[in-house]
């Protein structure tokens, strides 16, 4: 039995949930999200929109790829409902000598002791914030795969090097040394 799955997710005020085109449409005060139905495994479970909550159930509860789906539709649900009214965020900061970024329009740009700037363009629906300092920053957005990827690929621009802690990280993220070599 799916633990996420047996639970209805349930919408709060202001929230609008519609089934229409192979797509769960979600509407809210921070924007639309839509997840898809029509998806390689979505088949395996049945989505039901009543009222105020929408519920997943497996067609076939004895079938392991049922199962999996049920959580996993039931997750997705939540997380665009989540996204729709809180919305989502990653704060990230660099160490380094010389490291720092900068936002300027969709253009997000990051100086990390490469021989040239870093440009990246900021993907539609995602914002970059600036910290307190030119090394922070935060990338929010409604929608948590979009937030996580954007994060993810600033993230593998300049990895954490283990010898001298330099690199770019997420704010709460545990930063694991290594002993140099010995003498």
């Amino acid at each position: 039995m799916s633990r996420a799955g047996k639970y209805p997710v349930k919408l709060s005020d202001g929230v609008v949930a519609s089934i229409a085109d192979g797509q769960l449409v979600v509407k809210g005060p921070k924007g639309e999200l839509t997840v898809p139905l029509n998806t390689k495994n979505a088949h395996l479970v049945d989505i039901k929109v009543e009222g105020a909550e929408v519920s997943v159930e497996p067609k076939n509860a004895d079938d392991k790829d049922s199962r999996a789906m049920w959580g996993t539709m039931t997750r997705n649900i939540r997380n665009a409902v989540e996204g729709v009214t809180k919305g989502f965020s990653k704060a990230m900061y660099m160490k380094g000598v010389g490291y720092k970024a900068s936002v300027s329009g969709k253009k997000f740009t990051l100086v990390v002791g490469f021989s040239h700037d870093v440009v990246m363009e900021i993907p539609d629906g995602l914002t970059v914030t600036m910290g307190d300092t030119p090394t922070e920053f935060t990338i929010s957005g409604n929608d948590k795969c979009a937030v996580g990827l954007f994060a993810d690929k600033i993230h593998k621009i300049r990895k954490m090097d283990p010898y001298k802690a330099k690199g770019i990280f997420y704010k709460g993220e545990k930063v694991r040394r290594k002993e140099g070599k010995k003498k």
